[in-house]
Order: structure tokens, then C-alpha cells, then sequence
């Protein structure tokens, strides 16, 4: 038996406990099963009654800019009012997460932002005045990439750090809202990206990386291949192609770490063996697809090298009005990188993209990897036929539903 003065520290420290449990700020409610995130750019024809939103769980609308340090919208009295729209869209979904972008591919700013802390506070202080005007649920940070210059964008030996401070300030930050926020960011689909961010403290205020698996062979290549596939081909898959001649001559270079192509089940297997969780991880699907043209008949095209670089990229709506519907162009499945690809003979013509059986196929694998999910860049590129990429991950995310 406890006297009530033995009891006293105890009921103290009991109340103290209740107390703190009682202030913590809950964690953004998790959907059940894989989540579906859109990145979203608005069409021309905007109707945003007419987005499926009833098949998301996050939206993020695409983009803001860093702009004088702050984030903000180029065209304010053009965009702002599209993004009220779709927030609003919540009414139809109301477990929809509407989320911003800042950057994007080329997009600059970033470096010179983040370099001192009265910087990256200034920053921080503009979205978060931004997500409470707007009434979001979170943002995503499209820098592409920290220590690493896209298309002439700076890059600083510094941004390695400056990244990881960024991302802690914004999620302290997000943690001021009386209401949970995600903060997301846009990671590489390939290994040396994550030599250039500290990726133990990144995601320790990340709610998920979103692993841009897609453009894994670029529109600078004049080899063809398979640019968003899953499955992760060997070097024994690829022998004899001028494609893993080309590989083997980057790896001889010291520009690529082996002689692998890129793939989700690459790229999943180093996060993972990095200790990042699964569940932080959301793969990429490309709702777009890359053509190469003077491409020759051998192995159908696939993995030949081409007369040129590609001539393209063509929306998936366009691809299955276009391509798909043309008897001319046969489709072929790769099951080593378990993805399609069509190709031409008459214009030589080979198209590498993502369709209906392989996205099923990512989401399945999210799945059965116990992974964040899918997402894809991006909505306003698929059909708005019935039989959609859309309609196929949600199809198959109902299933991860328990």
C-alpha cells in the first residue's frame, strides 16, 4: 500500500504527463492505404469542377517561384484565384490535401535563399503567410537541387546544409498552425542526388520525399530507353545494346556510380538501405512520354542509338490519341523493366511512357513495399476518357484500402 505522500510524486508526474500529451500537435492524419498525390498545373481550359479529386488525397499545385527571397506567385491576379478554386474543390473531397509547390525544374533562387538563417527566415515567414491566405495543407519544395546546378541554376558547396536548415525552420514553422500541415519535397529518381543533402536529418522533418522516377533517360539523350521504368534491369539485361555501352562509358567516367539504368526498384532499394522509412517514400509516374525519332528496327528500338537527340515529349492524352489509336505503332512490354514502349517502323519512331498496366503495376508495388505511395507529374497531362492512368492507380490504391 501507498501512504498518500509516496502517491503524491507519482499523481504529479501522471498530470505533468497528461498535460504535454494533452499540447502535442497531432501528426496530419495518414489516408488509409497508398497515397495518390497529384502535382498539378492548371489547364488552359480550367474547369476545376472537373477534377477528379474524389480519386486524390493530396493535390499540389504547381508552382510558386522564390521571388526577391520569398515565395510567391509570378502572376498573383492569375494564379491565386485558379489555386482558390481548387481548394475549394475540398468541398467534393473533403480528406483532399491541397498543397503549393515552390520551384520546379530551372527554377532559381533557391541557393541565395537558403544561404544565412535571416534568409531562409524571410523565406519561411513568406509561405507561411502564403498557406494561411490560401488556407492550405502543406507545401512541397521543388529545389532542383541542392549542390547540384539544374539547367544553370546556382549551386553552392553550402546548400548541402542550408537544405536540411531550410526544412527544419519550414517545419517548425507548419508546426504553428492550429491544424496539421505536410511538408513534402521533390527528390531525384537517381544515387548522386543524395550525396548533396543530408538525408537522415532532411527526413526527420519531412513528412514524405516524392522520388521524381521519371526522366531516368533525359531529352538530352541520343539513346533510347525506358524513361520512368520500375523495374530494375541488370546489366546482363542490357548486354550487347548501344545503350549499356553508354552506361559503362558514364561509369568509366566516374559520372554514374554503375552500370545499371535508373529504375523505382533501383532507387527504393539505396533509400531504403539509407535508412529512410518506407512510408516516407512516394514513387514518380510520368503522365508523359519521351519520343526519339531515326531510331533503328533493332530490339524494336529500344536501347538503339538515334540519329538524334528526342524530338519530344508528348502528354499521355496525347500518346493514346495519337500513337495508341494508330495501328501503325506497336506496343511492346519490357517485363525486366516491367514498362511499355511503342514503337514505329515507318519514321523510326520509338516512345517510351507510362499506360494503364504500368502504373497499376507502381501502385501495386507501393503497396506490397508498404511504401507512401504514388504520385505523378503531372493531372492536367492524362485523358479525359474513361480508362484514365487516373482511373487505374485509383483502381488499384482501393485495393491497398484495408
Amino acid at each position: 500500500m501507498f501512504s498518500r505522500f509516496q502517491l503524491l510524486p507519482f499523481l504529479l508526474l501522471l498530470w505533468v504527463g497528461v498535460l504535454f500529451t494533452s499540447c502535442e500537435k497531432p501528426a496530419p492524419s495518414q489516408p488509409k492505404g497508398p497515397v495518390v498525390m497529384a502535382y498539378y498545373v492548371p489547364e488552359r481550359d480550367y474547369q476545376p469542377e472537373k477534377i477528379p479529386v474524389e480519386k486524390l488525397t493530396h493535390i499540389i499545385f504547381s508552382f510558386t517561384n522564390v521571388v526577391d527571397g520569398e515565395m510567391k506567385f509570378r502572376n498573383p491576379e492569375d494564379s491565386g484565384p485558379k489555386l482558390e478554386a481548387l481548394v475549394k474543390q475540398k468541398e467534393r473531397n473533403p480528406n483532399l490535401k491541397v498543397m503549393i509547390a515552390c520551384g520546379g525544374w530551372g527554377a532559381d533562387g533557391f541557393s541565395d535563399m537558403a544561404l544565412t538563417a535571416e534568409s531562409r527566415a524571410k523565406f519561411i515567414e513568406s509561405a507561411r503567410a502564403f498557406i494561411q491566405q490560401y488556407q492550405l495543407d502543406g507545401m512541397d519544395m521543388d529545389w532542383e537541387y541542392p549542390g547540384i546546378s539544374g539547367a544553370g541554376t546556382m549551386a553552392r558547396p553550402e546548400d548541402t546544409q542550408n537544405f536540411t536548415a531550410l526544412m527544419k525552420g519550414l517545419r517548425e514553422m507548419l508546426d504553428t498552425f492550429d491544424s496539421p500541415k505536410i511538408l513534402t519535397f521533390a527528390s531525384a529518381g537517381w544515387e548522386r542526388y543524395y550525396d548533396f543533402i543530408e538525408v537522415d536529418e532532411v527526413m526527420k522533418y519531412a513528412d514524405y520525399m516524392n522520388v521524381m522516377t521519371y526522366d531516368q533517360v533525359s531529352g538530352e539523350s541520343i539513346y533510347t530507353g525506358h524513361h520512368t521504368p520500375l523495374g530494375r534491369a541488370s546489366k546482363e539485361d542490357l548486354a550487347g545494346t548501344p545503350f549499356q555501352a553508354h552506361l559503362d562509358s558514364l561509369y568509366l567516367a566516374k559520372k554514374k556510380t554503375d552500370h545499371e539504368p535508373h529504375s523505382v526498384e533501383k532507387i527504393v532499394d539505396y533509400l531504403v538501405a539509407r535508412g529512410v522509412k518506407p512510408a516516407q517514400i512516394v514513387i514518380g509516374s510520368a503522365f508523359y512520354g519521351r519520343v526519339w525519332k531515326g531510331v533503328p528496327p533493332t530490339h524494336q528500338g529500344l536501347y538503339q542509338k538515334s540519329r538524334d537527340i528526342h524530338i519530344g515529349w508528348y502528354a499521355y492524352h496525347e500518346i493514346r490519341s495519337k500513337y495508341e489509336a494508330e495501328s501503325s505503332f506497336v506496343r511492346y512490354w519490357d517485363e525486366n523493366a516491367k514498362a511499355p514502349f511503342m514503337y514505329q517502323a515507318a519514321d523510326s519512331l520509338l516512345v517510351s511512357y507510362d499506360d494503364t498496366v504500368s502504373v497499376a503495376l507502381k501502385t501495386r508495388y507501393a503497396i506490397d513495399k508498404q511504401l507512401g505511395g504514388i504520385m505523378f507529374w503531372e493531372l492536367g497531362n492524362d485523358t479525359k476518357e474513361t480508362g484514365s492512368l487516373l482511373d487505374a492507380i485509383d483502381k488499384e490504391a482501393k485495393k491497398g484500402i484495408k
